[in-house]
């Protein structure tokens, strides 16, 4: 379509100016729904689905510099695969985040002297609805951010289908939250329960694991002396003398007068806790133990006796047994005071001993006597610490036990000395102050049931699990072809089963008793890719050998590596044959065979090949399935059998050619005890899934319930402490009818299910927890409430519903109702489509937060039975393979349901030029929308992409820009210098075409287009090679780097000054100019939309000539650029030959220009190059390039008349002339001496190479043939060099 603005009608301005075109190319897309998502085209066979959720960023304030890099990556992978005729989701959200927002709401207020969230809960308690009137003024401020988070999002660029965004509190995710709840709470996986919590003192809330951050803080150890005492004639507090302790064999006792009282020395780096202990511990291996077992400790000014108890937890000091140079050792005295209800080390020892568990803190964290410390208990002294904030009590208890001695009369304090120490301290992710450990009540999720961190550990690829983790959590069915993932979106057909070519059977095992060594093998292509013709070569090669050297049982051949698992044979003169001479035979037979169909030189395959010993059965099918899922996840076809080269091998019978496999694992494999769900989850970068397995390795119960009132409420009634129910007998048949027909479940608090048998009378109403499946009804509500039942204040945490985020979004669990309340159609197609997603892309914190517990409940509300554990043990174990497969496997009935996405990214994080994180505080944030203004939204995207490697972390360098007095980055510069260029290299090109013939024709033969031409192609094909590549295995640093290098050195530097003379008179030039220049703009444009947008407009109107191999993909538009299909360009369109003959003009060209800079030679002058030699007829085809390129006059084989500048290429000696009136003898001199200077030092190098016996024996003979030619060449343009500066002599 041509273009269709007047803007994009308007001559193009000197300089691009993003504002002058972002917004109009934004509202185009818009307008034209490009970015919505058609289900019915997935469900429908049309395409393939490619589906992101955005991670919802939380309404608390604007996107930081982190999520403009999230969302750029999440961008350039959906609009690469739109591009590339997937069916993409992209689905936008945000997250209410209870905490955060709360807490910001209530500052907000504070910060106004409104009424805060004090003064409402103030209103709640006198019968006001406090609750409702801040909950609105917290929906008010999500408005007020979702909204600018959208603006942001939309002024980035990211093609959302923003139809379909979503909030975590909507009526739809709200409608999925509750279902979760209920099904959890109904399968028993939800429970109440009294327990140690992180609590966050400001927030007043309690917070899960993995919302705790450790740092590392300065402080002390406190060592504490508290006096020993025992019961006489029932008095508790008699003193034990030091003298008693020396008749019971007390070490060390004699060093104090027998007629003082003792003590026991704890040390503590929190003295103000001292006031919960209830007892003191000693291991019993302590020779000290014995002495004072049957005694107590009094504690100083409350005056509480508690008793000392023997527990192997404390650590020995060195001088009683503990471990030299250990820290902890170290600094222990023996004896560890035991605060069950403020530490949660403490906490197990109180459960293993019984003991007491005294709170001594209000929920601020200050010391109080109204939760759990019993006025009446807390001594005549106690009450000086009350509503002391933590700090403060610290100081006061330090104070007071300094001012104090064990004993009248006695010598020393308390307080027996003070050691600086550092050490980590939670701190709340939101408030970021120290977590206080808390006995409380609370909500717990049972995350340690099999049926959740199970089948997340399962959902891992095997590859990247661990033996330990293959151990605790065994795959479902470990040793059968895993599948793919996917529920097939409608029934198989018979013959898409999966047939006997692709089930392991016992034949298919190697023999492991018979001696001889399996391997999984993997070598790799030195640069670029294999051609299919090249790919059936090496097929073919792999199992060249079957059945004499080697028993070849299985290869995949991908573009770009190949894996083989194999077992080499035995042979006559006994043992086998070495790996390494099969492996040497494979490479450098197909090597030489693809270099002589290239016309090609140098090495085809990397030098080294990976191999890996298989020691059983597991480690076999393991590597079985990962090959055949290698082409899959490389998106080179929809199942395994589609791909032609993998292919199986009989054992014993020699087979050559390629017979594809049919095979397709899917869901509907499970009839053959197929689990397709396991083991489909890859992390990028790989180490990241280490962090993901030990999470889950040491992971508790969660606790999901927050102690605010942003957020989901907790969907559960209770009663407690209410006068007895008179109409119990009514209430009783509400509540089993709700039973019955399903819509409210009910537990026991010892979390037993609830029958008639049990509920015989109004008191074991207090012992009930009533959850609903919806929202109940007002008849309901009264009911309740009449009982004196009411529902739980708090919220679930709000990682619940972020958990949900993959089903939620898509009208989980009702999406005829999810469809009703939003109006958009297709949400019963949504699920079936998009789940699994393809890819979660987040940050390296978000690993426990999102991507643990997605996995989990989308296994979990997926399965086809949540009370299954997702497989079927087998009894007994098999103690060998049948024919018809493996044994323990998934049933139908309680099939795991899939993880969620198929990859997660895990991206670096950006920190400032000195390695800090960026923040407020710090003052080195850099506000996107500050540098869309200042350089665009694609330079910023450019930038970001570029940056982005697969390390932990990238700095960015922070400035301050005095003109806007705003932060900035100089790295931005680099993404508007390319937008610059790219720019302007349009207007270059649409110049070019205003005097060449453009128009359409017959299809371009390649083969008869100029070496020039030809060489652009086979460019554009490997840049194109090498993005797919890129973005397959989200290098976007390696993306962003193959389009830079190739618009800007190839096609600005060379093709587009290479073609100035000739284009007018060439059509075919200007076909592949016009090709070569949409694919550059189709391949840029996933990380720079805008500019590749508007350009677009500019060229899309112009005709395009086919050019045989040069295809993109179809899609369901061509006139908007977002839609266009991608370059597919053929694999024959990599020109070796004329890549080398081009790389040698290049070569030729940088020599000359080296040397009339070098000679001061001015631009324009034309200068005259004396080629003779071998190399005559070669430069001379050139030397319409060289003379473009070069500056360049006239090319002759005469000697030059007069004075001449010589140089060396390819080791023969050239001259220029006409260089000026007199050339500068001394400058061409030092020019000659230097290029000498840095040949005899390459030479020097090569020599050592070769001199040295480990190279030139082992290294693969075809290398070491490359370095002897090497040194010949090096060794030829020395002689030429040193000629050259003889003559000047």
């Amino acid at each position: 379509m041509p273009m269709t603005t007047d803007a994009a009608m308007q001559p193009m301005s000197k300089a691009y100016n993003p504002s002058e075109h972002e917004s109009r190319v934004w509202q185009k897309w818009i307008d034209a729904n490009a970015f919505h998502a058609d289900p019915d085209r997935v469900l429908n066979g049309d395409a393939r689905p490619y589906c992101v959720l955005i991670p919802p960023p939380n309404v608390t304030a604007a996107l930081h510099l982190g999520h403009a890099l999230n969302n750029s990556i999440q961008d350039i992978l959906i609009r690469a695969h739109r591009m590339k005729g997937y069916e993409t989701l992209w689905m936008p959200g945000t997250d209410h985040a209870g905490i955060a927002t709360q807490t910001m709401v209530d500052k907000r207020l504070k910060e106004r002297g409104e009424p805060a969230i004090a003064d409402y809960k103030q209103k709640e308690l006198a019968g006001e609805d406090g609750r409702g009137q801040f909950v609105s003024l917290v929906q008010d401020f999500k408005d007020e951010f979702e909204a600018r988070i959208t603006d942001q999002l939309m002024k980035m660029g990211c093609s959302c289908d923003w139809d379909r965004q979503r909030f975590t509190m909507d009526d739809i995710c709200a409608r999925a939250v509750r279902e979760a709840f209920f099904q959890l709470f109904k399968d028993g996986l939800i429970y109440r329960g009294k327990r140690l919590v992180n609590w966050d003192p400001v927030s007043q809330t309690a917070l899960a694991d993995d919302e705790v951050e450790m740092e590392e803080v300065d402080g002390h150890f406190y060592y504490l002396r508290y006096p020993l005492v025992k019961e006489i004639e029932g008095d508790p507090t008699v003193p034990v003398t030091w003298g008693e302790l020396a008749t019971r064999g007390y070490p060390d006792a004699d060093n104090h007068p027998d007629d003082e009282q003792a003590w026991v020395t704890v040390a503590t780096t929190r003295p103000e806790t001292y006031m919960g202990d209830t007892a003191v511990a000693v291991n019993p291996k302590d020779p000290r133990a014995g002495a004072v077992r049957g005694m107590h400790v009094m504690l100083p000014i409350v005056g509480r006796i508690i008793p000392i108890i023997e527990d192997d937890y404390v650590v020995l000091p060195v001088k009683y047994g503990g471990e030299p140079g250990d820290a902890k050792a170290e600094m222990s005295t023996g004896f560890l005071k035991v605060t069950p209800a403020h530490d949660p080390n403490d906490y197990m020892i109180g459960q293993r001993h019984d003991l007491e568990m005294i709170n001594i803190m209000a929920p601020d964290a200050s010391i109080s006597d109204q939760h759990g410390w019993d006025r009446e208990e807390r001594g005549e002294g106690g009450h000086v610490f009350l509503g002391k904030s933590r700090e403060e009590a610290r100081e006061l208890v330090v104070k007071e036990f300094n001012a104090r001695t064990v004993a009248e009369g006695s010598e020393g304090s308390l307080l027996e000395k003070m050691v600086p120490h550092k050490h980590s301290v939670g701190h709340s992710y939101r408030s970021h102050v120290p977590v206080e450990p808390y006995l409380s009540d609370q909500w717990y999720c049972k995350v340690t049931d099999d049926r959740l961190r199970g089948n997340a550990q399962r959902a891992l690829t095997p590859e990247q699990r661990t033996e330990a983790s293959l151990q605790a959590w065994p795959e479902s069915a470990p040793t059968c072809p895993r599948g793919t993932g996917f529920q097939p979106v409608s029934p198989p057909s018979p013959s898409s089963s999966i047939p006997d070519a692709l089930t392991i059977h016992q034949r298919h095992l190697p023999h492991w008793q018979l001696g001889g060594s399996t391997y999984f093998v993997t070598f790799r292509v030195e640069t670029g890719t294999l051609s299919e013709k090249e790919r059936d070569q090496v097929l073919d090669a792999c199992f060249h050998f079957d059945g004499d050297r080697a028993t070849i049982r299985l290869v995949t051949v991908m573009p770009d590596h190949v894996h083989m698992i194999l077992t080499p044979l035995e042979h006559e003169s006994g043992g086998y044959w070495p790996l390494q001479d099969l492996m040497h035979s494979i490479k450098s037979f197909t090597a030489n065979a693809i270099n002589r169909d290239r016309g090609a030189t140098g090495p085809l395959w990397q030098d080294e090949y990976f191999d890996r010993l298989l020691r059983g059965q597991d480690e076999f099918v393991e590597k079985w399935n990962y090959m055949l899922m290698n082409p899959v996840k490389a998106e080179l076809c929809e199942q395994p059998g589609e791909y032609a080269w993998t292919k199986r091998g009989e054992p014993g019978q020699r087979r050559r050619g390629r017979d594809g496999l049919e095979a397709r694992p899917t869901r509907g494999g499970v009839e053959k005890g197929v689990c397709s769900t396991d083991g489909t989850m890859h992390f990028y970068p790989a180490r990241y899934a280490k962090t993901y397995e030990t999470w889950h390795d040491n992971l508790r119960d969660w606790c999901i319930s927050r102690q605010l009132w942003w957020g989901h409420r907790i969907p559960v009634w209770s009663r407690s402490g209410v006068a007895p129910f008179e109409q119990f007998d009514q209430f009783s048949d509400w509540l089993f009818d709700g039973l019955t027909d399903g819509r409210l479940h009910a537990r026991r608090r010892d979390d037993e299910e609830v029958t008639r048998e049990f509920l015989q009378s109004g008191e074991q109403l207090d012992d009930l927890f009533i959850c609903f499946k919806s929202e109940p009804t007002l008849e309901d509500i009264r009911i309740l409430e009449e009982a004196g039942f009411t529902q739980d204040p708090d919220v679930l945490d709000t990682w619940f519903s972020s958990a949900l985020w993959p089903l939620s979004t898509m009208g989980w669990p009702d999406a005829s109702a999810a469809k009703d309340s939003s109006g958009i159609e297709d949400f019963e197609s949504l699920l079936p489509a998009f789940n699994p997603t393809s890819v979660l892309t987040t940050a390296r914190e978000i690993i426990t937060l999102w991507v643990s517990r997605m996995t989990m409940f989308n296994r979990y509300f997926l399965s086809t039975n949540p009370r299954g554990t997702g497989f079927q043990p087998v009894t007994p174990p098999p103690s060998s393979l049948q024919d018809d497969g493996l044994e323990a496997r998934p049933t139908e009935e309680n099939m795991p349901g899939p993880a969620p996405f198929k990859d997660v990214f895990i991206h670096a994080m950006i920190q400032d030029g000195e390695g800090r994180k960026m923040s407020k505080s710090l003052g080195n944030g850099v506000d996107p929308l500050d540098i869309i203004d200042s350089h665009g939204a694609d330079a910023m995207r450019f930038t970001l992409c570029q940056m982005t490697t697969q390390t932990q972390d990238v700095r960015m360098p922070v400035e301050r820009d005095e003109s806007t007095g705003k932060n900035t980055s100089p790295k931005f510069d680099l993404g508007r210098n390319l937008c610059n260029k790219l720019w302007n290299a349009s207007k270059f090109a649409l110049g070019m075409f205003e005097k060449a013939e453009l128009k359409p024709g017959l299809p371009i033969n390649p083969e008869e287009l100029t070496l020039i031409d030809r060489w652009m192609l086979s460019r554009v094909t490997e840049a194109t090679n090498k993005v797919n590549t890129a973005l397959r295995n989200y290098m976007f640093k390696d993306y962003a780097d193959a389009i830079y290098d190739l618009f800007w050195r190839d096609f600005c530097d060379w093709y587009l000054e290479s073609i100035k003379p000739t284009i007018g008179d060439n059509p075919e030039q200007a076909a592949v100019l016009r090709t070569v220049f949409d694919a550059i703009l189709r391949l840029m444009h996933p990380v720079m939309p805008f500019i590749t947008e508007t350009l677009f407009e500019r060229f899309e109107p112009l005709p395009m000539r086919e050019i045989e191999g040069f295809t993109f993909e179809q899609t369901k538009a061509t006139d908007t650029l977002c839609l266009s299909g991608w370059p597919t360009p053929a694999d024959e369109l990599r020109d070796e030959v004329a890549e080398e003959a081009y790389e040698r003009v290049r070569s030729l060209v940088t020599t000359i220009r080296e040397v009339r800079a070098t000679a001061q030679v001015k631009p324009k002058r034309q200068i005259v190059l004396h080629a003779g030699g071998e190399l005559a007829a070669d430069i001379a085809r050139w030397s319409p390039l060289i003379e473009t390129l070069a500056g360049v006059e006239t090319v002759t084989a005469d000697e030059p008349e007069g004075q001449s500048a010589s140089f060396t290429f390819e080791g023969a000696e050239y001259r220029l002339s006409n260089l000026a009136d007199a050339l500068d003898a001394g400058a061409e001199r030092d020019r000659l001496e230097k290029e000498l200077a840095t040949i005899e030092k390459s030479m020097a190098g090569i020599k050592g190479r070769l001199s040295n016996p480990g190279y030139v024996d082992k290294a693969p003979a075809h290398l070491v043939e490359q370095t002897r030619n090497q040194l010949a060449q090096l060794e030829k343009d020395h002689a030429a060099t040193k000629a050259a500066l003889d003559k000047l002599a």
